[in-house]
C-alpha cells in the first residue's frame, strides 16, 4: 500500500511564513535592542520595552496587590476563619483591584485602577515603590483620576538623565519658553500668561543659575522688556545687560526701580480703565504696551538688614515686590524671583510675596526651611521629593503650582551661550523712560525705543 504525503494547505503555508517572520523580527529587535535604546529610547520602548512590561505587569498584578495589602477577602467570614486556622494568614483567592488597559507613552505607560470598598488613593501611593521594583521601571506615580479611580503612571526610562534640547522654529508663543524636560518626557514650559509669577530656589551649583540662563535665552528673541534686580553688584545679571531695559545692582537702586515699575503699572491701569478692559490683553494691538519680565536674583539681599538704617529700605523693597506681584499680571508685569535661601526669618514680606508667586521651582537646597517656603503650602509630596534630590543631579528640580507637581530638569544653557543670545537680540531691547531714569540708561546706547507690542506672537 502506497501512502502519499499530504500537501500543506494555503492557510498552513501563510501561518508558517508568519511565524518565521515574527521570529526573525523578534530576534532582530533583541539583537539591535541595546543600540536602538541608546540612539532612540522612545522607539526602543514602544517596540520592545512596552510589550515585555505589559506581560510583567499582568503576571505580577495579583501577587503584588496581595503583598502590598491591597487585596481583600471575597467574603468577610473567610477572614475570620483564616485568622483562626492559619494564624492570621490572608484568606485564599482574595479579590484584587481591577485595572484598566495599559496605555503607552513616549517614556512609560499608564492605566486606571478602580478602588475596592474601603480603599483610598493613599494606599496605592504607599505601594508605588513596590510597583516600580516589581515592574523594573524607573518610577511609579499614583494620582487621583476621579472618585473611586486612581491613575497609575509609570516612567520606564528616566528622561531627566540626559535631557535633549528640542528643535524649535521661531520664537514660539509670546511669554512662553521651553526650559527643560519633565519626568513624564513632556517639555518643561514656563508660560507667564498662565502662571505669571515664579519663585526659584536652589543651593550653589544646584542648577538655579542655569535655569535663569534658559529663561533669558528664551525671552531675549521675544518682543518683551527684561528688567534685572541683582543686589550682588550685578555679578549674575550684568552678563545680559545689553538686553535689559534696566538693571539695579544694589538695594537703593532696586527700591527706585521698583517704584518706577509701580508708576508704570499705574499708568497702564489708567489706560485699561479708560478703554474699559480688565487687562492689557483686552486693548487693541496698537495700544497694547510691551510686557515686562522682572528677574530678581538672590532675593535675600533685598530683605536682609545689618542695622536700623537699612530697615526702611528693605521694607520699601519688600512692599514694592508684593505690590507688583498683586497688580502686575493683569498689567503685563511678571516676576521671576530667585534665591539660594528663602525663609520666614527674612521677614514677613517674604511670606506675603510667596503667597503671590503661583509657580514654584525647588532645586537641591541645603536647609529644609527653604524647601518648606517654596513647596510646603502647595503639596507635601512635592516637598518630600525636593528633599531627596542628590547633589550629582544639577538642574533637577521639583516644580509645583495649584495644578500639581512634577520632577523636571532644565536644559544646560552655559552663561556664555546666554550672554551671546542676549547680545544677538540687543536691538530688540525696549526703551522704557521711567525705568531707565531710575537706574541710568545703558552706557553703550544699545536700547531702542519700543513702547508697545504690535501683535501677540
Amino acid at each position: 500500500m502506497i501512502t502519499l504525503a499530504s500537501t500543506p494547505s494555503a492557510g498552513q503555508t501563510w501561518l508558517s511564513w508568519f511565524l518565521v517572520a515574527a521570529a526573525v523580527l523578534v530576534s532582530g529587535l533583541l539583537l539591535a535592542g541595546p543600540a536602538l535604546r541608546r540612539r532612540s529610547p522612545a522607539a526602543w520602548w514602544l517596540l520592545l520595552g512596552f510589550p515585555v512590561t505589559c506581560l510583567r505587569v499582568a503576571r505580577t498584578w495579583r501577587p503584588l496587590m496581595a503583598g502590598c495589602g491591597l487585596a481583600v477577602s471575597r467574603k468577610a467570614a473567610l477572614t475570620v476563619v483564616s485568622g483562626l486556622l492559619a494564624h492570621g494568614a490572608p484568606p485564599p483567592h482574595p479579590r484584587v483591584p481591577r485595572r484598566g488597559g495599559m496605555r503607552p507613552t513616549a517614556h512609560g505607560f499608564w492605566f486606571p485602577v478602580r478602588l475596592l470598598p474601603g480603599q483610598t488613593p493613599e494606599d496605592f501611593v504607599k505601594a508605588a515603590s513596590a510597583m516600580a521594583h516589581d515592574w523594573r521601571v524607573h518610577a511609579v506615580r499614583v494620582t487621583t483620576a476621579e472618585p473611586g479611580v486612581v491613575r497609575v503612571t509609570a516612567t520606564a526610562l528616566d528622561p531627566l538623565r540626559q535631557p535633549r534640547v528640542p528643535r524649535q522654529r521661531g520664537t514660539g508663543p509670546l511669554l512662553r519658553v521651553v526650559v527643560g524636560v519633565l519626568e513624564s518626557g513632556a517639555p518643561w514650559v514656563v508660560d507667564l500668561r498662565k502662571i505669571p509669577h515664579w519663585l526659584i530656589v536652589g543651593a550653589t551649583r544646584s542648577g538655579k543659575s542655569t535655569l535663569i540662563n534658559a529663561l533669558v535665552a528664551g525671552f531675549a528673541p521675544q518682543p518683551v522688556a527684561l528688567v534685572g534686580i541683582d543686589c550682588k553688584g550685578g555679578m549674575e545679571l550684568s552678563l545680559y545687560e545689553r538686553r535689559l531695559s534696566a538693571l539695579a545692582t544694589d538695594r537703593a537702586q532696586a527700591v527706585k526701580l521698583l517704584a518706577a515699575l509701580m508708576d508704570l503699572t499705574s499708568a497702564r491701569m489708567e489706560v485699561c480703565r479708560a478703554a474699559r478692559v480688565r487687562n492689557i490683553w483686552g486693548l487693541p494691538d496698537e495700544e497694547r504696551p510691551v510686557p515686562v519680565v522682572v528677574i530678581v536674583d538672590e532675593i535675600a539681599e533685598l530683605f536682609l538688614v545689618a542695622n536700623r538704617s537699612e530697615k526702611d529700605e528693605a521694607q520699601a523693597a519688600a512692599t514694592g515686590l508684593v505690590r507688583l506681584a498683586q497688580l502686575g499680571a493683569a498689567l503685563g508685569v511678571y516676576l521671576v524671583v530667585a534665591g539660594q535661601r528663602v525663609g520666614s526669618d527674612l521677614g514677613p514680606g517674604v511670606t506675603a510675596l510667596r503667597a503671590q508667586l503661583g509657580g514654584r521651582v525647588c532645586h537641591r537646597v541645603t536647609d529644609s526651611g527653604t524647601a518648606e517656603m517654596a513647596l510646603g503650602d502647595l503639596n507635601p509630596d512635592a516637598l518630600e521629593a525636593a528633599q531627596t534630590i542628590p547633589p550629582d543631579q544639577a538642574g533637577t528640580a521639583v516644580l509645583a503650582s495649584a495644578d500639581g507637581w512634577e520632577r523636571a530638569r532644565s536644559h544646560l544653557v552655559p552663561e556664555e551661550r546666554a550672554e551671546e543670545i542676549a547680545a544677538m537680540y540687543a536691538h530688540l531691547t525696549p526703551y522704557l523712560p521711567g525705568l531707565a531714569d531710575a537706574v541710568g540708561e545703558p552706557a553703550d546706547g544699545t536700547a531702542v525705543h519700543i513702547e508697545r507690542l504690535d501683535r501677540d506672537a
